[in-house]
């Protein structure tokens, strides 16, 4: 028998009326004889709300009880599906990751899967059964429910396809698909039909909110071809595979940007050797990200200015750790967090020369100032300031011929 896994976002279950249309779209599935295993995330604005409380109660609550408090907005949203098909006359039941079990690695907040037993799950499913899992969670060499990032149940989805050899996976959410750009910030945007893996690793990582970015990196890693699809309207979505073949020539295929970005510019720092990694190191032991990075050396060549971004959420801890670290010395530090990242993503950049003069310039022509830059092989972000973002999306969509 032929298995799909369905996975279910928040919003997508987010009131009774779409818990009914989500019960509709599973039966239709299995209408047509396929062995179905669905996951399913907490309701849409649920698992928000029990992070509220956590920030009330304590300014370091539990990373352990974290988990457990965060997993339980699934297990009501799997509960409420399954009796849902009940009612419709189909043999079906709520699974919590730990009643598999679903095996996890690595901290609380950030697990990763590392195994899922099958057992259970595939005798279910053999009896005519439709199984809910919870998303987004697991159970660690300790017993103890970790979870595995804001966005996770996308990888419980992928890891599930995997161990259970799926012959696919559909990713149901509020969007139809993947699109060229945020709808929302351009109307031209247009659905994207076939997206390579890296395209889409760099689309999530870079702004894009349809997937989690360690799904997709779950995904390539194990071949996993899956759809992004609409529990909301009936058409057919995007497919993000590592399939070669009828990709279009496009050279770029889409645009993002960020909403939570800051600069931080160091100036006068010494220029010597080790200064760099002097700076970089209690930023990233106070976990803080760095993304963008520029640096520039001086006229007397011995002082360098360091500028680079992080998430805006963590500037105060940024700022507090490099006023404490004493193996630095420089004049001034200032920041700014009314920044955007923009960026351009595209495997045909690779063998197509002139990308970056033709972003570069469509950007110009509409005095849009470029603070920072970074590259890969199939991607060029520029950092700008937040109030000319709209406008560049508008004309990078077009300049790259994606309206």
């Amino acid at each position: 028998m032929k298995t799909v896994v369905l996975k279910f976002g928040g919003t997508s279950v987010g009131s009774i009326k779409r818990i009914k249309k989500v019960a509709n779209i599973i039966v239709s599935y299995k209408k047509k004889k396929l062995g179905v295993i669905v996951v399913s995330s907490a309701i849409s604005g649920a698992t928000n709300d029990l992070i509220k409380k956590t920030k009330e109660l304590s300014n370091n609550f539990d990373p352990a009880e974290y988990d457990v408090l965060l997993s339980s907005g699934e297990q009501v949203a799997c509960a409420l599906i399954a009796g849902r098909l009940k009612h419709l006359g189909y043999k079906s039941r709520s699974w919590m990751s730990w009643q598999l079990p679903i095996i996890t690695d690595g901290p609380h907040c950030a697990s990763r899967i590392n195994r899922i037993n099958k057992n259970r799950i595939l005798k279910f499913v053999n009896s005519g059964g439709i199984p809910i899992i919870t998303g987004f969670q697991g159970i660690n060499l300790n017993n103890r429910i970790t979870t595995l990032g804001r966005g996770g149940t996308d990888a419980s989805a992928i890891m599930l396809a995997k161990f259970f050899n799926a012959n696919a996976c559909d990713i149901y959410t509020d969007v139809d698909g993947v699109y060229t750009t945020d709808p929302r910030n351009h109307s031209k945007a247009k659905k994207i039909q076939k997206i390579s893996y890296d395209e889409m690793l760099e689309m999530a990582s870079l702004g894009a909110k349809v997937m989690q970015p360690t799904s997709v990196q779950d995904a390539k890693l194990n071949n996993i071809s899956f759809s992004v699809k609409s529990s909301f309207v009936k058409r057919k979505g995007t497919l993000i595979t590592g399939n070669k073949k009828a990709f279009s020539n496009q050279i770029i295929t889409g645009i993002t940007s960020t909403k939570n970005d800051a600069k931080v510019t160091i100036i006068g720092v010494k220029d010597k050797p080790g200064v760099a990694a002097s700076i970089f190191k209690p930023l990233s032991l106070n976990q803080i990200n760095v993304d963008m990075v520029v640096q520039n050396i001086s006229l007397n060549s011995k002082e360098t200015d360091l500028t680079f971004t992080i998430r805006s959420e963590d500037l105060k801890k940024t700022e507090k750790t490099i006023k404490q670290n004493k193996n630095i010395s420089f004049r001034k530090i200032s920041y700014d967090n009314n920044v955007s990242k923009v960026s351009i993503i595209g495997v045909g950049m690779i063998t197509t020369p002139g990308i970056t003069y033709r972003m570069f310039q469509a950007l110009a022509l509409k005095k849009i100032n470029i603070m920072v830059i970074s590259t890969s092989e199939i991607k060029i972000s520029v950092l700008i300031s937040n109030k000319n973002v709209k406008k560049a999306i508008v004309a990078l969509h077009k300049e790259f011929k994606l309206d």
